[in-house]
């Protein structure tokens, strides 16, 4: 059986695992904040040394993008100090360190979906501080498996898509996005892909960075229009703007949509395209299980 520690639980990501670890048969030791600060090097190092984890999940970070322009410090805490600490504390304890990163460390300038070898060159505090995080793990010498993934949504907590059901419900008019380009992943198949990965054989062979998201491309407007029409919000009409439209401190990447095929690849895996991931999750908040 597995010792397998995961911080920032209460997230959308780790709500998620909740769900699955309930079907596992390894030990899965869940922390958020208030019972584990992770920025907190001497605190991890004793919680790590006490749990004795195989393998450690970080779905913690710092993710509202505005804020973070304002308090980069705070943001460098939790997505770089943190991560760093708890690589330091994986391979003490030799255990793979499986961390999400995120689509904003690229500088959105390509036209054909990021590898993983492509040069990072985030745009702003969030992609920074992420970026670090990840450079953080790969020079601490701990074995690590860095999921990169974007716009991520669920019935949980705050997000796009649980945005869009409110407003196109309310509103007889929305204005959209239409010029960033990306790609929405559902928090429950991201975490199935984590789940599997730390429950899998072969935890030694496949370290690395990969990218994982909802297969398929869109813009935040296609996106929109798609979660209006699932949940039979056809009542609110839906606006394409343009970014400039929407003045914001952070600057956002044009186009952060990102390559699975070398996940797809190592683990043999498939990915749902993310229309259909939108209907299961809407069809599971209908239902009243998230």
């Amino acid at each position: 059986m597995l010792n397998i520690l995961t911080t920032g639980a209460d997230g959308q990501l780790g709500s998620e695992l909740r769900i699955l670890a309930e079907n596992s048969a390894n030990n899965f030791i869940f922390t958020d904040i208030a019972r584990l600060d992770i920025t907190d090097a001497d605190a991890v190092k004793s919680f790590v040394t006490e749990c004795r984890p195989d393998v450690i999940i970080n779905c913690a970070a710092y993710t509202d993008v505005e804020h973070a322009e304002d308090d980069e410090q705070t943001a460098y805490g939790i997505n770089c100090t943190a991560a760093e600490n708890l690589a330091q504390a994986a391979k003490l304890a030799d255990a793979l360190l499986i961390h999400i990163s995120t689509d904003y460390i690229f500088d959105g300038n390509s036209r054909t979906p990021y590898t993983e070898d492509m040069p990072a060159a985030p745009l702003n505090a969030y992609g920074r501080t992420k970026l670090a995080g990840e450079q953080a793990i790969i020079g601490s010498g701990c074995r690590y498996i860095i999921l990169r993934t974007a716009w991520l949504y669920s019935g949980f907590g705050r997000n796009f898509l649980k945005t869009m059901l409110r407003l196109t419900a309310e509103k007889e008019s929305v204005n959209v996005v239409s010029d960033q380009f990306g790609c929405p992943t559902y928090a429950a198949d991201l975490a199935q892909a984590v789940f599997d990965i730390a429950e899998s054989d072969s935890l030694r062979i496949n370290q690395g960075v990969y990218h994982f998201t909802g297969e398929g491309e869109c813009s935040w407007y296609d996106f929109a229009c798609a979660i209006a029409a699932e949940a039979g919000n056809n009542g609110c009409k839906i606006t394409p703007c343009r970014t400039e439209e929407f003045p914001s401190k952070a600057k956002r990447p044009a186009y952060s949509v990102l390559d699975n095929s070398k996940y797809k690849r190592t683990f043999g895996a498939a990915i749902p395209h993310w229309r259909e991931s939108v209907r299961r999750c809407i069809n599971r908040i209908n239902n009243d299980s998230i």
